[in-house]
Protein backbone atom coordinates (compact mmCIF):
# COMPACT_ATOMS: atom_id res chain seq x y z
CA UNK A 1 0.00 0.00 0.00
CA UNK A 2 1.44 3.49 -0.80
CA UNK A 3 1.94 6.15 1.67
CA UNK A 4 0.40 9.29 1.12
CA UNK A 5 3.79 10.96 1.07
CA UNK A 6 5.72 9.05 -1.31
CA UNK A 7 6.24 11.86 -4.09
CA UNK A 8 3.65 9.23 -6.22
CA UNK A 9 1.04 10.61 -4.57
CA UNK A 10 1.73 14.15 -4.25
CA UNK A 11 0.09 16.06 -6.83
CA UNK A 12 2.66 18.00 -8.94
CA UNK A 13 1.70 21.22 -7.93
CA UNK A 14 4.92 23.56 -9.83
CA UNK A 15 4.56 21.59 -12.74
CA UNK A 16 0.79 22.55 -12.93
CA UNK A 17 1.50 26.05 -12.42
CA UNK A 18 4.44 25.84 -14.92
CA UNK A 19 1.96 24.13 -17.24
CA UNK A 20 -0.58 27.32 -16.86
CA UNK A 21 1.96 30.03 -16.73
CA UNK A 22 3.18 28.56 -20.23
CA UNK A 23 -0.54 28.07 -21.88
CA UNK A 24 -0.56 31.93 -20.68
CA UNK A 25 2.52 33.21 -21.82
CA UNK A 26 1.98 31.24 -25.46
CA UNK A 27 -1.99 32.80 -25.59
CA UNK A 28 -0.66 36.29 -25.26
CA UNK A 29 2.32 35.83 -27.83
CA UNK A 30 -0.52 33.89 -30.08
CA UNK A 31 -2.54 37.78 -29.71
CA UNK A 32 1.03 39.53 -30.14
CA UNK A 33 1.31 37.48 -33.27
CA UNK A 34 -2.26 38.93 -34.73
CA UNK A 35 -1.92 42.22 -33.33
CA UNK A 36 1.98 42.43 -35.06
CA UNK A 37 0.64 40.86 -38.24
CA UNK A 38 -2.76 43.49 -38.15
CA UNK A 39 -0.24 46.27 -37.71
CA UNK A 40 1.86 45.40 -40.30
CA UNK A 41 -0.92 45.07 -42.87
CA UNK A 42 -1.93 48.44 -42.05
CA UNK A 43 1.40 50.36 -41.72
CA UNK A 44 3.26 48.61 -44.99
CA UNK A 45 2.78 46.84 -48.12
CA UNK A 46 4.44 45.19 -50.76
CA UNK A 47 7.20 42.69 -50.44
CA UNK A 48 7.58 43.79 -46.84
CA UNK A 49 4.06 43.45 -45.77
CA UNK A 50 3.76 39.84 -47.29
CA UNK A 51 7.24 38.52 -45.88
CA UNK A 52 6.70 39.99 -42.72
CA UNK A 53 3.49 38.34 -42.71
CA UNK A 54 4.41 34.84 -43.82
CA UNK A 55 7.22 34.75 -40.66
CA UNK A 56 4.39 35.71 -37.90
CA UNK A 57 1.96 32.85 -39.50
CA UNK A 58 4.44 30.59 -38.26
CA UNK A 59 5.18 32.61 -35.08
CA UNK A 60 1.39 32.61 -34.50
CA UNK A 61 1.77 28.36 -35.34
CA UNK A 62 4.31 28.36 -33.15
CA UNK A 63 2.35 30.18 -30.24
CA UNK A 64 -0.91 27.77 -30.81
CA UNK A 65 1.06 24.70 -30.56
CA UNK A 66 2.68 25.97 -27.48
CA UNK A 67 -0.48 26.54 -26.32
CA UNK A 68 -1.50 23.03 -26.99
CA UNK A 69 1.62 21.64 -25.92
CA UNK A 70 3.29 23.52 -22.80
CA UNK A 71 5.34 20.93 -22.00
CA UNK A 72 6.85 20.44 -25.01
CA UNK A 73 10.65 21.68 -25.94
CA UNK A 74 11.38 25.17 -28.28
CA UNK A 75 12.67 22.91 -31.37
CA UNK A 76 9.84 20.56 -31.57
CA UNK A 77 6.96 23.50 -31.19
CA UNK A 78 9.26 25.56 -33.73
CA UNK A 79 9.90 22.19 -36.01
CA UNK A 80 6.15 21.74 -36.03
CA UNK A 81 4.61 24.79 -36.82
CA UNK A 82 7.30 25.24 -39.47
CA UNK A 83 6.28 21.71 -40.78
CA UNK A 84 2.43 22.83 -40.31
CA UNK A 85 3.49 26.18 -42.55
CA UNK A 86 4.88 24.15 -45.43
CA UNK A 87 2.38 22.01 -45.47
CA UNK A 88 -0.39 24.82 -45.66
CA UNK A 89 2.24 26.00 -48.53
CA UNK A 90 2.47 23.15 -50.40
CA UNK A 91 -1.18 22.25 -50.46
CA UNK A 92 -1.92 25.47 -52.49
CA UNK A 93 -0.15 23.47 -55.05
CA UNK A 94 -3.70 21.41 -55.00
CA UNK A 95 -6.03 24.67 -55.38
CA UNK A 96 -8.20 23.51 -52.41
CA UNK A 97 -7.14 25.94 -50.31
CA UNK A 98 -8.42 28.57 -53.53
CA UNK A 99 -11.41 27.02 -53.73
CA UNK A 100 -11.75 26.85 -49.76
CA UNK A 101 -10.82 30.87 -49.80
CA UNK A 102 -13.22 32.06 -52.53
CA UNK A 103 -16.01 30.89 -50.01
CA UNK A 104 -14.47 31.70 -47.02
CA UNK A 105 -12.51 34.77 -45.45
CA UNK A 106 -11.48 32.78 -42.71
CA UNK A 107 -10.08 29.89 -44.99
CA UNK A 108 -8.29 32.87 -46.69
CA UNK A 109 -6.71 33.82 -43.97
CA UNK A 110 -5.58 30.45 -42.55
CA UNK A 111 -4.88 28.45 -45.54
CA UNK A 112 -3.79 31.32 -48.13
CA UNK A 113 -4.62 30.67 -52.26
CA UNK A 114 -1.18 30.63 -54.42
CA UNK A 115 1.68 28.93 -53.83
CA UNK A 116 4.35 31.76 -53.62
CA UNK A 117 8.12 29.11 -52.82
CA UNK A 118 9.61 32.72 -51.15
CA UNK A 119 7.34 32.67 -48.18
CA UNK A 120 8.94 28.87 -47.15
CA UNK A 121 11.97 31.22 -46.22
CA UNK A 122 9.86 33.58 -44.11
CA UNK A 123 7.73 31.02 -42.71
CA UNK A 124 11.61 29.69 -41.32
CA UNK A 125 12.72 32.94 -40.01
CA UNK A 126 9.56 33.02 -38.05
CA UNK A 127 10.04 29.69 -36.59
CA UNK A 128 13.61 30.66 -35.61
CA UNK A 129 12.54 33.87 -34.25
CA UNK A 130 9.75 32.32 -32.31
CA UNK A 131 12.38 29.36 -31.20
CA UNK A 132 14.84 31.85 -29.98
CA UNK A 133 12.28 33.52 -28.09
CA UNK A 134 11.25 30.69 -26.79
CA UNK A 135 14.23 28.80 -25.55
CA UNK A 136 15.21 31.83 -24.36
CA UNK A 137 12.00 32.29 -22.05
CA UNK A 138 12.10 28.59 -20.88
CA UNK A 139 16.50 28.90 -19.63
CA UNK A 140 15.10 32.23 -17.50
CA UNK A 141 12.94 30.13 -16.19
Amino acid sequence: MEKPTEPASIPDADGDTRRCKARAVAAVAAVGAVAAGLAVRAGADGAFAKYAGSALYTVLLCALVALCAPRARPLVVGATALGLSWAVEFAQLTGVPAELSAHSTAARLVLGSTFNAPDLFWYAVGAAAAWTVHAGARRRA
